[in-house]
């Protein structure tokens, strides 16, 4: 079992990049799966969340290879329907491929995704689009088998919650249905654009984007086209929040400022000094964090629901009381009963989590609950006295690409140790992206290597 060693209170500062969205590059490569031909796809983070999404790739028969940060899927030979229990469970997101899989083949089985507990994520939204669409469901033994026997066909659907995964596999599914389909009260996350950009750059007809409403006119089939993936905005939010926990003076550089405009607020609030432009974000946090009187999530562009932890661990050291409302998940909160091991008094009624600011944290041993409350641990124990540690690391590797190296590199002193007891351990300029590592090849979108049948390479940076 692998765990990351943290000695606390270090103040971070320096430069870093954020590597690609992983809740981008997740649908995209569902997405590849309805191409007739291959997609590049440049800037796809090496997280455990991206492994999950090409074994299920090469299982549809897609041939899949990883050159550094790209990622090229040739779905020509693409002959399987049937997603396996086993790897629909390695990921809430594996109902995303629903779309393709019945876009490209008129026939999908498959059953509910798994990944982490933190609340229902019912996929009743999913189904219901789908046999809008024309699909027809069985349900046999607790697998979901939908049929097209007509095909697809475009289909105006009102959906009653902006979700981010039903409008994207609508999108998906519809880019190749007879006629034009409609979505209204769609999701209008950054993720949703950068969706509809690779399908457009396929060949599908796509407008709207972004917006309440977006339109998608069916075409006969999609061909190959090279796309790069955004830059991580939850990654980019967490390691800001990692500054102003630890007192420090951080830029990111090479995000979008305006897909982290609800985090922003919350941190001047809180006392940072926080300078935007262009490319980049800085922030300059003051000796004692403010307190930030109410935070409510919200679809975006309201405040993410995956700040919602890290933020959390933000305020456990700030003066004064703050308040947060979950209102997208009702389990979300199952980090607070870890940071208050590290002497934080925090209490959760409901959708609602009061932090009242300590003067410092303890270090403590914790296990990481999932995804985004792992990291609200680690945020932690930067800012706690002594020693922590962390273990449930797989849930973080889901999301965040080597995080001990970026961290080394603004100066935190933190190392993972491997099963055998040995550790890895960064420097900044061993941490430091360089054009050759991140993928997205200097002058163009071409990326060396061939597909081979059956094979993914999946290189990581730590050993």
């Amino acid at each position: 079992m692998e765990k990351l060693i943290i000695h606390g209170q270090k103040r971070l500062h320096g430069e870093i990049e954020v590597h690609g969205s992983k809740n981008s590059a997740l649908p995209i490569l569902a997405a590849a799966a309805l191409v007739n031909g291959v997609s590049e796809i440049h800037n796809c983070p090496k997280l455990t969340d991206i492994d999950a999404a090409i074994h299920i790739l090469m299982h549809l028969g897609c041939r899949v290879s990883r050159s550094g940060h790209t990622v090229t899927v040739d779905a020509t030979a693409m002959n399987n329907w049937e997603v396996p229990d086993e790897l629909m469970r390695e990921m809430r997101s594996s109902v995303v491929f629903l779309g393709a899989i019945l876009g490209r083949t008129g026939h999908a089985k498959l059953t509910t995704p798994g990944g982490c507990e933190i609340g229902l994520r019912p996929i009743d939204l999913h189904i219901s689009a789908m046999e809008q669409l024309g699909a027809v469901l069985e349900e046999d033994a607790g697998k979901l088998d939908f049929h097209a026997p007509n095909g697809l066909q475009g289909a105006r659907i009102t959906l009653s919650f902006p979700s981010v995964g039903a409008t994207e596999n609508i999108m998906i599914a519809a880019a190749t249905a007879k006629g034009r389909t409609v979505i209204t009260n769609a999701a209008r996350e950054p993720e949703i654009s950068d969706l509809a950009d690779f399908l457009n750059g396929c060949g599908a007809h796509i407008h709207g984007a972004g917006d309440s409403t977006v339109i998608i006119d069916g075409v006969p089939k999609l061909s190959g086209t090279c796309h790069t993936v955004i830059p991580d905005r939850i990654a980019a939010s967490t390691y800001l929040l990692a500054g102003a926990v630890t007192q420090g003076k951080i830029c990111v550089r090479d995000i979008v400022p305006a897909h982290i405009g609800a985090l922003l607020p919350v941190l001047k609030e809180a006392g940072c000094d926080i300078t935007a432009s262009g490319r980049w974000v800085c922030l300059s946090a003051p000796p004692r964090l403010h307190r930030v009187k109410m935070t409510r999530t919200m679809p975006y562009p309201g405040f993410p629901t995956d700040v919602q932890a890290p933020l959390t661990a933000m305020l456990t050291v700030a003066d004064g009381t703050s308040v947060i409302i979950e209102n997208i998940f009702e389990s979300r909160y199952k980090h607070a009963a870890e940071l208050i091991r590290f002497g934080a008094k925090i209490s959760v009624e409901g959708r609602m989590e009061v932090i009242e600011g300590v003067p410092y944290l303890t270090g403590a041993s914790v296990v990481a609950p999932d995804l985004r409350g792992g990291f609200a641990l680690i945020l932690a124990g930067l800012a706690a006295r002594g020693e922590t540690v962390v273990t449930g690391l797989e849930h973080i590797d889901r999301g965040y690409e080597t995080p001990e190296a970026i961290l080394c590199a603004l100066g935190a002193d933190v190392k993972r140790v491997q099963d055998n007891g040995t550790a890895k351990e960064y420097t900044k300029e061993q941490s430091t992206k360089t054009d050759g590592e991140t993928g997205v090849p200097k002058g163009g979108n071409k990326t060396t290597g061939t597909p081979q049948p059956g094979t993914a390479v999946r290189e990581t940076t730590a050993e």
